[in-house]
Protein backbone atom coordinates (compact mmCIF):
# COMPACT_ATOMS: atom_id res chain seq x y z
CA UNK A 1 0.00 0.00 0.00
CA UNK A 2 2.99 2.38 1.13
CA UNK A 3 4.38 2.07 -2.20
CA UNK A 4 1.34 2.60 -4.38
CA UNK A 5 0.94 5.79 -2.88
CA UNK A 6 3.99 6.81 -2.99
CA UNK A 7 3.61 6.07 -7.62
CA UNK A 8 0.49 7.70 -7.14
CA UNK A 9 2.00 10.90 -5.50
CA UNK A 10 5.04 11.09 -7.95
CA UNK A 11 3.16 10.51 -11.12
CA UNK A 12 5.42 7.34 -11.60
CA UNK A 13 1.86 5.13 -12.83
CA UNK A 14 -0.02 8.48 -14.93
CA UNK A 15 -2.69 6.14 -15.03
CA UNK A 16 -3.80 5.41 -11.73
CA UNK A 17 -2.54 8.94 -10.53
CA UNK A 18 -5.30 10.58 -12.96
CA UNK A 19 -7.64 8.10 -11.41
CA UNK A 20 -6.22 9.34 -8.10
CA UNK A 21 -7.40 13.23 -8.96
CA UNK A 22 -10.72 12.19 -9.80
CA UNK A 23 -11.69 10.12 -6.85
CA UNK A 24 -10.41 13.05 -5.21
CA UNK A 25 -12.43 15.46 -7.43
CA UNK A 26 -15.60 13.80 -6.72
CA UNK A 27 -14.98 13.70 -3.10
CA UNK A 28 -15.16 17.33 -3.20
CA UNK A 29 -18.25 17.46 -5.10
CA UNK A 30 -20.10 14.59 -2.66
CA UNK A 31 -19.30 16.78 0.20
CA UNK A 32 -20.59 19.87 -1.17
CA UNK A 33 -23.59 18.34 -2.21
CA UNK A 34 -24.71 16.46 0.57
CA UNK A 35 -24.33 13.03 -0.75
CA UNK A 36 -22.04 11.69 1.46
CA UNK A 37 -24.05 13.14 4.45
CA UNK A 38 -26.88 11.26 3.61
CA UNK A 39 -24.89 8.13 3.04
CA UNK A 40 -22.97 7.87 6.62
CA UNK A 41 -23.43 4.47 8.24
CA UNK A 42 -23.23 6.17 11.60
CA UNK A 43 -24.29 9.49 11.15
CA UNK A 44 -23.30 10.25 14.80
CA UNK A 45 -20.58 8.10 15.31
CA UNK A 46 -17.16 10.98 14.45
CA UNK A 47 -15.49 11.98 17.66
CA UNK A 48 -12.81 14.66 16.80
CA UNK A 49 -10.44 13.16 19.37
CA UNK A 50 -10.31 9.77 18.23
CA UNK A 51 -9.73 11.52 14.58
CA UNK A 52 -6.57 13.08 16.41
CA UNK A 53 -5.25 9.70 18.24
CA UNK A 54 -5.99 8.25 14.59
CA UNK A 55 -3.78 10.56 12.81
CA UNK A 56 -0.96 9.93 15.37
CA UNK A 57 -1.30 6.62 15.09
CA UNK A 58 -1.18 6.81 11.79
CA UNK A 59 1.98 9.06 10.99
CA UNK A 60 3.88 6.52 13.36
CA UNK A 61 2.38 3.30 11.61
CA UNK A 62 3.77 4.77 8.12
CA UNK A 63 7.06 5.31 9.27
CA UNK A 64 7.82 1.88 10.85
CA UNK A 65 5.46 0.01 8.23
CA UNK A 66 7.35 1.30 5.49
CA UNK A 67 10.69 0.28 6.71
CA UNK A 68 9.35 -2.98 7.42
CA UNK A 69 7.35 -3.64 4.18
CA UNK A 70 9.97 -2.10 2.19
CA UNK A 71 12.86 -3.97 3.65
CA UNK A 72 11.07 -7.29 3.17
CA UNK A 73 10.30 -6.93 -0.39
CA UNK A 74 13.92 -5.59 -1.36
CA UNK A 75 15.25 -8.97 0.58
CA UNK A 76 12.74 -10.80 -1.36
CA UNK A 77 14.31 -9.50 -4.81
CA UNK A 78 17.54 -9.76 -3.61
CA UNK A 79 17.83 -13.21 -2.90
CA UNK A 80 16.00 -13.34 -5.75
CA UNK A 81 12.93 -14.39 -4.30
CA UNK A 82 10.60 -11.82 -6.52
CA UNK A 83 10.22 -12.00 -10.32
CA UNK A 84 7.83 -10.59 -12.57
CA UNK A 85 6.39 -12.12 -15.72
CA UNK A 86 7.56 -8.94 -18.17
CA UNK A 87 5.93 -10.85 -21.05
CA UNK A 88 2.53 -9.02 -22.38
CA UNK A 89 -0.62 -10.12 -20.59
CA UNK A 90 -3.58 -10.92 -22.04
CA UNK A 91 -6.82 -9.67 -20.47
CA UNK A 92 -7.82 -13.15 -19.38
CA UNK A 93 -4.67 -14.02 -18.13
CA UNK A 94 -4.32 -10.73 -15.81
CA UNK A 95 -8.06 -11.36 -14.92
CA UNK A 96 -6.98 -14.71 -13.36
CA UNK A 97 -3.59 -13.65 -11.56
CA UNK A 98 -6.12 -11.04 -9.91
CA UNK A 99 -8.70 -13.40 -8.99
CA UNK A 100 -6.22 -15.50 -7.32
CA UNK A 101 -4.44 -13.12 -5.33
CA UNK A 102 -7.96 -11.60 -4.25
CA UNK A 103 -9.83 -14.86 -3.06
CA UNK A 104 -6.01 -16.32 -1.45
CA UNK A 105 -5.48 -12.55 0.12
CA UNK A 106 -9.47 -12.96 1.37
CA UNK A 107 -8.23 -16.71 3.00
CA UNK A 108 -5.18 -14.71 4.59
CA UNK A 109 -7.09 -11.87 6.21
CA UNK A 110 -10.08 -13.42 7.62
CA UNK A 111 -8.17 -16.19 9.21
CA UNK A 112 -5.22 -14.26 10.81
CA UNK A 113 -8.17 -11.20 11.44
CA UNK A 114 -9.63 -13.84 13.75
CA UNK A 115 -6.59 -14.75 15.48
CA UNK A 116 -5.68 -11.37 16.46
CA UNK A 117 -9.41 -10.72 18.21
CA UNK A 118 -7.62 -13.37 20.18
CA UNK A 119 -5.38 -12.73 23.33
CA UNK A 120 -2.52 -12.19 23.70
CA UNK A 121 -2.62 -11.30 19.79
CA UNK A 122 -5.21 -8.44 20.62
CA UNK A 123 -4.21 -6.53 23.05
CA UNK A 124 -0.26 -6.98 21.31
CA UNK A 125 -1.00 -6.02 17.50
CA UNK A 126 -4.71 -5.51 16.92
CA UNK A 127 -6.34 -3.61 19.63
CA UNK A 128 -4.96 0.07 18.15
CA UNK A 129 -6.94 -0.46 15.16
CA UNK A 130 -10.53 -1.13 17.26
CA UNK A 131 -9.99 2.22 19.05
CA UNK A 132 -12.44 3.43 16.77
CA UNK A 133 -15.88 1.84 16.90
CA UNK A 134 -17.32 4.18 14.27
CA UNK A 135 -14.26 4.36 11.31
CA UNK A 136 -13.28 6.87 9.22
CA UNK A 137 -10.56 7.32 6.52
CA UNK A 138 -7.99 7.15 8.79
CA UNK A 139 -8.67 4.26 10.55
CA UNK A 140 -7.56 2.85 7.76
CA UNK A 141 -4.05 3.23 8.30
CA UNK A 142 -4.06 3.52 12.15
CA UNK A 143 -2.54 0.09 12.80
CA UNK A 144 0.02 -1.32 14.84
CA UNK A 145 2.91 -1.49 12.21
CA UNK A 146 3.18 -5.18 13.28
CA UNK A 147 -0.45 -5.71 11.81
CA UNK A 148 0.69 -3.87 8.56
CA UNK A 149 3.09 -6.11 8.11
CA UNK A 150 0.90 -9.05 8.63
CA UNK A 151 -1.63 -7.71 6.33
CA UNK A 152 0.70 -5.53 3.85
CA UNK A 153 3.02 -9.31 3.68
CA UNK A 154 0.83 -10.96 1.90
CA UNK A 155 1.53 -9.00 -1.64
CA UNK A 156 5.36 -9.91 -1.41
CA UNK A 157 4.79 -13.49 -0.21
CA UNK A 158 2.22 -13.61 -2.77
CA UNK A 159 4.32 -12.20 -5.78
CA UNK A 160 7.53 -14.75 -4.32
CA UNK A 161 5.59 -17.55 -4.75
CA UNK A 162 3.78 -17.13 -7.82
CA UNK A 163 5.63 -15.26 -10.87
CA UNK A 164 2.69 -12.54 -12.11
CA UNK A 165 2.99 -10.41 -14.65
CA UNK A 166 3.57 -6.78 -14.22
CA UNK A 167 0.69 -5.84 -15.73
CA UNK A 168 -1.37 -7.65 -13.02
CA UNK A 169 0.19 -5.54 -10.38
CA UNK A 170 -1.32 -2.52 -11.97
CA UNK A 171 -4.53 -3.95 -10.58
CA UNK A 172 -3.20 -5.27 -7.71
CA UNK A 173 -1.60 -2.45 -5.94
CA UNK A 174 -4.32 -0.05 -6.71
CA UNK A 175 -7.08 -2.54 -5.02
CA UNK A 176 -5.28 -2.87 -1.48
CA UNK A 177 -5.63 1.12 -1.24
CA UNK A 178 -9.43 1.72 -2.41
CA UNK A 179 -10.77 -1.55 -0.49
CA UNK A 180 -8.57 -0.09 2.88
CA UNK A 181 -9.79 3.40 2.36
CA UNK A 182 -13.25 2.14 1.18
CA UNK A 183 -14.36 0.28 3.58
CA UNK A 184 -13.45 2.24 6.60
CA UNK A 185 -14.29 5.37 4.99
CA UNK A 186 -18.26 5.33 7.32
CA UNK A 187 -20.10 5.76 4.41
CA UNK A 188 -22.36 3.14 2.02
CA UNK A 189 -21.98 3.36 -1.59
CA UNK A 190 -23.38 0.49 -2.96
CA UNK A 191 -26.89 0.24 -4.27
CA UNK A 192 -29.92 -1.50 -1.88
CA UNK A 193 -29.93 -4.85 -4.08
CA UNK A 194 -25.84 -5.32 -3.53
CA UNK A 195 -27.18 -7.70 -0.63
CA UNK A 196 -30.11 -9.68 -2.33
CA UNK A 197 -28.20 -10.79 -5.94
CA UNK A 198 -26.28 -13.53 -5.53
CA UNK A 199 -23.57 -12.68 -7.67
CA UNK A 200 -22.53 -9.53 -5.91
CA UNK A 201 -23.70 -10.56 -1.89
CA UNK A 202 -20.85 -11.84 -1.25
CA UNK A 203 -18.76 -9.28 -1.86
CA UNK A 204 -18.26 -6.76 1.36
CA UNK A 205 -19.66 -3.56 1.90
CA UNK A 206 -18.55 -0.52 4.16
CA UNK A 207 -21.13 -1.39 6.43
CA UNK A 208 -19.97 -5.19 6.35
CA UNK A 209 -16.53 -3.67 7.92
CA UNK A 210 -18.29 -0.92 9.98
CA UNK A 211 -20.23 -3.37 11.80
CA UNK A 212 -16.97 -5.17 12.51
CA UNK A 213 -15.66 -2.37 14.16
CA UNK A 214 -19.23 -1.43 16.35
CA UNK A 215 -19.82 -4.87 17.35
CA UNK A 216 -16.11 -6.22 17.40
CA UNK A 217 -17.16 -10.08 17.51
CA UNK A 218 -18.19 -10.48 13.93
CA UNK A 219 -17.89 -10.07 9.99
CA UNK A 220 -14.25 -10.11 9.60
CA UNK A 221 -13.41 -10.80 5.62
CA UNK A 222 -11.12 -8.12 4.03
CA UNK A 223 -12.66 -8.52 0.16
CA UNK A 224 -15.74 -11.18 0.96
CA UNK A 225 -18.32 -12.32 2.84
CA UNK A 226 -17.60 -16.06 2.07
CA UNK A 227 -15.75 -17.16 5.04
CA UNK A 228 -17.98 -15.18 7.53
CA UNK A 229 -20.88 -17.38 5.80
CA UNK A 230 -19.16 -20.72 5.83
CA UNK A 231 -18.20 -19.89 9.50
CA UNK A 232 -20.97 -18.40 10.93
CA UNK A 233 -19.44 -15.03 11.96
CA UNK A 234 -21.36 -12.20 9.53
CA UNK A 235 -23.60 -10.62 11.91
CA UNK A 236 -26.83 -11.98 11.62
CA UNK A 237 -28.50 -8.68 11.33
CA UNK A 238 -26.21 -7.12 9.05
CA UNK A 239 -28.45 -7.39 5.71
CA UNK A 240 -31.35 -5.98 7.81
CA UNK A 241 -28.70 -2.95 9.16
CA UNK A 242 -27.75 -2.66 5.56
CA UNK A 243 -31.33 -2.44 4.34
CA UNK A 244 -32.37 0.57 6.87
CA UNK A 245 -29.12 2.59 5.78
CA UNK A 246 -30.45 2.39 1.74
CA UNK A 247 -33.57 2.93 2.93
CA UNK A 248 -32.63 6.19 4.79
CA UNK A 249 -30.84 7.23 1.69
CA UNK A 250 -33.85 7.03 -0.62
CA UNK A 251 -35.62 9.48 1.24
CA UNK A 252 -35.99 13.07 -0.13
CA UNK A 253 -33.52 15.56 0.92
CA UNK A 254 -36.15 18.90 1.94
CA UNK A 255 -35.14 21.71 0.31
CA UNK A 256 -35.50 24.91 2.60
CA UNK A 257 -37.75 27.55 1.36
CA UNK A 258 -36.94 31.11 -0.29
CA UNK A 259 -37.78 34.19 1.46
CA UNK A 260 -40.85 34.67 -0.29
CA UNK A 261 -42.22 30.93 -0.05
CA UNK A 262 -40.98 31.37 4.02
CA UNK A 263 -43.25 34.52 4.37
CA UNK A 264 -46.32 33.16 2.68
CA UNK A 265 -45.92 30.10 5.00
CA UNK A 266 -45.77 32.22 7.98
CA UNK A 267 -48.52 34.00 6.97
CA UNK A 268 -50.81 30.75 6.08
CA UNK A 269 -50.28 29.63 9.71
CA UNK A 270 -50.91 32.87 11.56
CA UNK A 271 -54.44 33.35 9.62
CA UNK A 272 -55.29 29.73 10.47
Amino acid sequence: MLQTLKDLATWQDPLNSWLALFLIAGLAVGIASGFFKARKIQPKGFRWKTFRNEAIFAAINLAFSGILLGGMTVAFRSWGWIEYNQEPASWWVMGLEFALYFFLFDTWFYWLHRWMHKEPAYKLVHKLHHFSTSPNLLTTLSVNPLESLINGGFVPLFVAAFTVHQDTMMLIGPTNVIMGFYVHSGYEFFPRWWNRSWATKWFITATFHDQHHKYFNWNFGGYTTIWDRVCGTMRPKFEADYDKIKARTAQPVPVAPDGAAAALAANEVASS
